[in-house]
């Protein structure tokens, strides 16, 4: 498919180890509130909360890496995704965030975006990512094989081990 901005079509995306067509929009701060599956920033919907959480749909929220999982917690407990932005592939502030997300009990979709790489994409979802939105320019069949990548793992989890080879 063919790379479009994510504010004005719908795009590709790995969700639970699917490839899937994203149910949500992104909505830059300009853009009119509307009804539907929205992801709004985080200085948006803090200051629109009561407007966002009062329309139809369901709501995500985009986190910049360099927030405390703590502080978002309670303010965004009843959203239905969290977006954690990765703005840089060496950068692993948002590992952290989603793990600590998990354990705080967290239960809604965690999205990993920005620059998502192949590479990565094993570590995250051990660290609770459940969906990914990859880096432009790279192959969403490619990453989905890197599920696959690593039989031996050393890390903690946030979920059982699931072994992607059986």
């Amino acid at each position: 498919a063919k790379a479009c901005t994510r504010n004005r079509f719908l795009m590709s995306i790995i969700r639970k180890r699917s490839i899937v067509e994203d149910d949500f929009r992104t909505l830059a701060d300009q853009d009119p509130l509307t009804d539907g599956d929205v992801i709004v920033s985080l200085e948006r919907f803090r200051e629109q909360r009561d407007a966002l959480t009062s329309r139809q749909g369901r709501l995500g929220v985009q986190v910049p890496n360099d927030i405390l999982a703590e502080d978002l917690l309670p303010e965004l407990g009843s959203v239905d995704l969290i977006a954690i932005d990765f703005p840089i592939y060496r950068d692993g502030r948002g590992f952290s965030i989603a793990r600590l997300l998990r354990r705080g009990g967290f239960t809604g979709e965690v999205r990993a975006t920005g620059n998502v790489l192949r590479d990565q994409i094993a570590f995250m979802e051990r660290c609770g990512f459940d969906a990914y939105e990859i880096a432009e320019g790279k192959s969403l069949e490619g990453a989905l094989a890197g599920f696959d990548d690593f039989s031996v793992t050393y890390q903690d989890a946030i979920g059982p081990r699931t072994s992607p080879r059986g």
